[in-house]
Order: structure tokens, then sequence, then C-alpha cells
């Protein structure tokens, strides 16, 4: 079970950083960076409380990324 979820966090954050890395990050504004910071937060954080299922990764980066984006409005 550990095992499962260990991976699951790993693939979820490798395929956060490689969006984040093939996305032109520098070209980007403060607030889709943080759309994109809030949604790998909130895949891996979804990921570990629901104990890696794939509903609660994806909710959880979904959850993430809408509080990124309303986060980096008010900047």
């Amino acid at each position: 079970m550990k095992t499962n979820l260990i991976a699951k966090v790993l693939i979820g954050a490798t395929l956060a950083a490689s969006a984040a890395g093939c996305a032109s990050w520098d070209s980007m504004s403060g607030r889709q960076k943080s759309t994109v910071g809030g949604a790998a937060l909130g895949g891996v954080a979804g990921a570990a409380v629901s104990g890696g299922s794939v509903l609660g990764t994806v909710g959880g980066a979904a959850i993430g990324g809408v509080v990124g984006d309303q986060v980096g409005k008010r900047r």
C-alpha cells in the first residue's frame, strides 16, 4: 500500500515538473505560475490524503489549481 502511494506521488510530482519544464516558465504571468504551483501541490496533497486514488489526485490538482489562480490574482 505504501509503495503504491509513493509511486503515485512520485508520478504526480514528475508530471508536474515536466509540465512546468515544457512550458515557457519565464513568459508566464505570476497568476499562471501560481496556478501551476497550486495544481502540483494540490495533486500531491490529494494523492496523500486519499491514499493514492486517481480521483483524489485529480481532484486535489483541480482544487489546487483554482486556489493557486485565486492567490495569483491578488498579487
